[in-house]
Parts: C-alpha cells; sequence; structure tokens
C-alpha cells in the first residue's frame, strides 16, 4: 500500500469519526451510519481526497451477513412458502422500473441506451456499472446514479420510518460483545472469513454478503450458532457501510453533479412513487405487514435495507428475501436481457 493510499484511508476514517461525533453530540438518528456517511460525502464535495478502506470495508458486508444468516431460524423456514405471492410481484416490478427508467435516462439524461439501461436496472452499484462497462457504457455515469439512489433512500427511508410508520431506530441491535461467549465468537469468525472466501472461490455476486450468510444460516437452522454479531461490530459495520456511500462520491465534478446526480436524484423520485404503489398494494391485500412491505419493496441496496431491518427491529427474513430475489432476478437477467435487446435492435436495423 502506498503512503498516498494510506494518508487517504486515515483522512477518511477521521472524517467518518467526526460525522459520528457531530451526530452523536446533536443527537442525531443513526450516528454511526449518517454521521461517516454525511460526513464523507460533504468532505468528497468539497475536494478532499478521500481513499476507500478496501477489503475492511467489504469486511463490514461479511458482518452483515453474518447477522442476516443467524437469523434464518426453523420457524422462518417454516413461514417461507407464506412470501411466494409477494416475491412473485419482484419481476413485474423490476419490469416496471426498467421501463421507466431507460426512456428516462436516454431522453431527460441524455444518456446513451447501453449507460442508460444499466443505470435504470435496480442492481448493485459495482456489479451494474461492470456490466455497463463491459457492454461499452459510461462507467462513471452508471456507478454515481446507483450511489445516488443508495444515498438518497438512505436518508429518507429512515425518516420515513419514523414519521410514517412510527418506528423507534434508536433500540439495540446486538448484545454487547461482554454478552456473548468466546465458543459463539469463534464459530462467527469462522464462519464470516469461510464464508466469504468460499464465496469468492464460487463466484457468487456479492461474495462478501453472501457467502457468510449461507453459512450461517446453515449454522444456525443445525443448532450450531445462536446468536448475532455483537453490538459492536454491527456499528462498526454501519460506520463502515456510511464511509463506503459517501466516498463515493470523491473527484466528482460540477458537471456530474448538475447532469448525472441531478438525473439520479430525479430518477429516485420516479422510484419512490412505483415503490410506494407497491408497497400499498402488498399491505392492502395482506401480503406483508406496511413495515416490512416498505422496507422489502424500496429499491435500495440489499445491504444497507438489512441494516434498516435491523435496526427497525422488523421481519429481517421477510426484508432480506425480497431484496435477494431481485439481485439475483437483475444480476442474472439484465446482461441476457440487454443482449437480446441489442440482437433485436440489429436485426431491425
Amino acid at each position: 500500500m502506498s503512503g498516498s493510499t494510506l494518508k487517504g484511508q486515515m483522512a477518511t476514517v477521521l472524517v467518518g469519526l467526526a460525522g459520528v461525533a457531530a451526530f452523536w453530540m446533536l443527537r442525531l438518528p443513526l450516528p454511526f451510519l449518517f454521521g461517516p456517511m454525511i460526513a464523507a460525502l460533504a468532505a468528497a464535495l468539497a475536494g478532499m481526497r478521500l481513499t476507500g478502506l478496501g477489503p475492511v470495508s467489504v469486511a463490514a458486508r461479511a458482518v452483515l451477513g453474518l447477522a442476516i444468516g443467524a437469523s434464518v431460524t426453523p420457524a422462518l423456514v417454516a413461514v417461507l412458502p407464506s412470501m411466494l405471492a409477494s416475491l412473485a410481484i419482484i419481476p413485474v416490478y423490476t419490469a416496471i422500473i426498467g421501463l421507466i427508467g431507460v426512456p428516462f435516462f436516454c431522453r431527460v439524461c441524455g444518456f446513451d441506451p447501453v449507460t442508460a439501461f444499466y443505470a435504470a436496472m435496480p442492481g448493485g452499484a459495482t456489479d451494474m456499472a461492470i456490466f455497463g462497462a463491459e457492454a461499452g457504457g459510461n462507467m462513471r455515469q452508471i456507478a454515481l446514479v446507483h450511489v445516488t439512489r443508495l444515498l438518497v433512500i438512505m436518508v429518507v427511508a429512515p425518516l420515513l420510518l419514523v414519521l410514517a410508520y412510527g418506528v423507534e431506530l434508536s433500540r439495540p441491535i446486538g448484545l454487547p460483545v461482554t454478552q456473548i461467549p468466546v465458543s459463539e465468537l469463534a464459530i462467527m469468525a469462522a464462519a464470516a472469513l469461510a464464508g466469504w472466501k468460499g464465496a469468492e472461490r464460487l463466484g457468487l455476486f456479492g461474495a462478501a454478503i453472501v457467502g457468510p450468510l449461507i453459512l450461517a444460516a446453515v449454522l444456525s437452522l443445525s443448532g450450531i450458532l445462536h446468536m448475532r454479531p455483537p453490538r459492536e461490530a454491527l456499528l462498526a459495520a454501519q460506520f463502515l457501510i456510511g464511509i463506503e456511500i459517501g466516498v463515493s462520491y470523491a473527484g466528482i465534478t460540477l458537471r456530474e453533479l448538475r447532469e448525472t446526480v441531478a438525473g439520479g436524484v430525479a430518477f429516485v423520485l420516479i422510484l419512490a412513487i412505483v415503490a410506494g404503489a407497491v408497497t400499498e398494494v402488498v399491505t392492502v391485500t395482506g401480503l406483508a405487514p406496511p413495515v416490512e412491505g416498505f422496507l422489502a419493496f424500496i429499491p435500495g441496496g440489499q445491504a444497507e435495507m438489512s441494516m434498516l431491518a435491523l435496526i427497525a427491529g422488523v421481519d429481517l427474513g421477510f426484508v432480506v428475501a425480497h431484496h435477494l430475489t431481485r439481485m439475483v432476478l437483475v444480476l442474472t437477467a439484465a446482461p441476457i436481457l440487454f443482449r437480446l435487446i441489442r440482437h433485436w435492435q440489429r436485426r431491425r436495423g
């Protein structure tokens, strides 16, 4: 690691800690998540040279994967069939987002068709940017649109949870490390590392979160793992995820702010209407309780929405099942659909 990279990472951590301290002193909600996210965003927009924390940030997702996997119990598995009706809405919901998003980014934002397609798909920022670049799109524009989507949703969703649904976001998210047996901590550490690296070798998408999730779920269902990661680990994960979102804006230009980021914000407003309508449908029809329906269908990131579900104390399994379904669908179907559209356009041309 070069000296400049280390300096940038140290500056990033200090900015994040300052954000936590400011949110804590002002008694603002979710100081370990919002504090570093807003502080890193402000610093990046001010031109400060911030550097991502690399594998350390990825490890935060492993902690979250553990927490989700540990929540998979026999009782949860027993109610999975009851989710099939709401899960069946995901493909239709995703298609609607794409049908609205692609014309929006082409006609309103002036994106080329490839960039517009992958900017509109509600998948992970990294995955969509890589797929888009491989197809000949603008990787920077795609990444900025998706990061903006995550940022706006991460700011708005907690506000709606508190103001519209009356959810308290101050409840404990786990036991302190001193109250968890050393044997449980050892199992968690081994599951996190083995799951993460094993999933990477298998080439699974989102290996850092999906691998530990699967392994922790197996251990939980077999009665070997009985607890979620300690509170300190989950707070650290919030801190690192917050920093990761904010740092994504490092090096942004005024033109990108005016064109790409503004377009991303406008698209989120459109998504909010679609997500609100779908949430209303699943709630009114009794397919999901209001808060679970809201968190399951809001098109945020899998890790970020899982973290919110943990903090809100709602049915984590329901929320995670829907976001995983959306992510798998987008990651597998988007490249195939794009090739089919390209083939059809060439035949017409």
